[in-house]
């Protein structure tokens, strides 16, 4: 779970009305210049405000950004930096679960140390300890981010149904709403990382609320996929896709025509990390979009949500120009830019003591990490990327009939044990 101190830390700023509050791409494109700063990002839609104060904050500054899908992202970075050709300034996820993460990235030298800038320390320790490697931090995450159903609340009124409170509930709004001539959810698993999000939403209630150590003993090779309460996260994603919960094609589906989807009532909602909210209504302005917890069981008080630390930004150990990518995330980390930036994501900061207040569509992710009721998002502490990738390709497998959970879960064993 998210630490007790995160937690707390939120609270407290909560009460004092202060709570602080994936897609990429990769840029060889250069300029040696001093007043030239390459970007490559994965945050769909949320960067560019950022990258425009920053300007504003630094006339003569020319930013050259990319943006990209974060499976695109994730395939070329490395081979970018490998080859000496990489941005000045990139995404980079917390912990260790992709190609892109602290760990893989920093391991091999690709990142520089940023545990000297001003706000390293400021960052709370269950954010500090996936913006690390060897004790060192390399990732300057700026937002807290969390997984569920993501509701219209238009579409919603206009098919007569309320959010579900139960699994049982859940798997009856599905049925009433293909009834009622629309599906529940959109689901955009053409974009393979899609896969997951469903996913995490049940495993989060159905293997850490009985199990909060699960990854502790994961880690000690006493616990396995295959073995475990990952086979019910599994089987209750199967049973909502046979329960008509998403739209048909899923695999058909990107994510961004899941979007438009859930956007323009289409679908009731979509199951998502609260990112989308923020794209939901830069297709529908006066939409009303509303995150919740997915129901996992049939007790609430069960429910837990994957919150954790969003994308944050990494600086080249080989930039071209290392001090403007060093202002740059400087900027992203201060109260104005992570504020701004979360802003325009729909996320929470991760310190405590930048002034802001959360959107009314967050208010259930905020009740639930003040309330520790939250899980990382499972792939950040899996030992290498490889487990992860095994876990999308296969759910894209079991959609199109190709594969079984128990062989999923079962290779996600084999490559947790095999090493980086």
């Amino acid at each position: 779970m998210i630490s007790t101190r995160l937690s707390a830390a939120i609270a407290a700023v909560t009460a004092a009305g202060l709570l602080a509050a994936c897609s990429g791409g990769t840029n060889a494109a250069g300029g040696n210049s001093s007043t030239t700063l390459t970007i490559a990002s994965q945050d769909q839609g949320s960067i560019e405000p950022v990258v425009k104060a920053f300007e504003k904050a630094n006339p003569g500054i020319d930013v050259r950004l990319t943006v990209s899908s974060a499976d695109q992202y994730q395939q070329q970075i490395r081979t970018k930096l490998a080859s000496g050709t990489g941005p000045d300034v990139m995404s980079v996820w917390p912990g260790n679960g992709n190609p892109a993460a602290t760990y893989v990235l920093a391991k091999p030298g690709y990142l520089l140390d940023l545990s000297d800038r001003p706000w390293a320390s400021k960052l709370p320790d269950a954010v500090k300890t996936v913006s690390q490697y060897q004790g060192k931090t390399y990732n300057g995450v700026f937002g807290l981010n969390g997984i569920g159903a993501v509701y219209n609340q238009d579409a919603l009124d206009k098919a007569g149904l309320t959010p579900p409170g139960t699994w049982t509930e859940l798997l009856d709004f599905c049925k009433d709403a293909n009834a009622k001539g629309t599906p529940a959810f959109a689901l955009g698993i053409q974009d393979n990382w899609v896969t997951q999000i469903v996913l995490y939403a049940l495993a989060a209630t159905t293997v850490y609320g009985p199990d909060p150590d699960f990854d502790k003993k994961m880690q000690a090779g006493q616990a396995t996929f295959a073995d475990s309460p990952w086979t019910t996260a599994m089987a209750k994603y199967q049973q909502m896709d046979k329960a008509g919960c998403f739209q048909k094609d899923p695999l058909g589906t990107s994510y961004e025509a899941g979007q438009e989807l859930a956007a323009t009532g289409k679908t009731l909602g979509i199951i998502q990390g609260n990112w989308v909210i923020a794209l939901l209504k830069g297709k529908n302005p006066n939409g009303k979009f509303t995150l919740r917890a997915l129901p996992a069981t049939d007790t609430p008080s069960e429910f837990l949500m994957p919150a954790a630390g969003g994308t944050g930004y990494g600086v080249n150990a080989k930039a071209r120009n290392k001090e403007l990518a060093l202002k740059f995330v400087d900027f992203v980390m201060s109260p104005e830019g992570m504020n701004l930036f979360v802003t325009t994501q729909g996320g929470l900061p991760t310190r405590p003591d930048t002034g802001f207040t959360p959107d009314a569509s967050l208010t259930e992710l905020s009740t639930f990490v003040n309330d520790d009721r939250t899980v990382p998002f499972m792939d950040q502490l899996w030992p290498n990327p490889k487990v992860q990738q095994s876990m999308l390709s296969g759910l894209q497998e079991i959609f199109s009939d190709q594969s079984t959970p128990d062989k999923v879960l079962q290779a996600m064993d084999a490559d947790y044990t095999s090493g980086s």
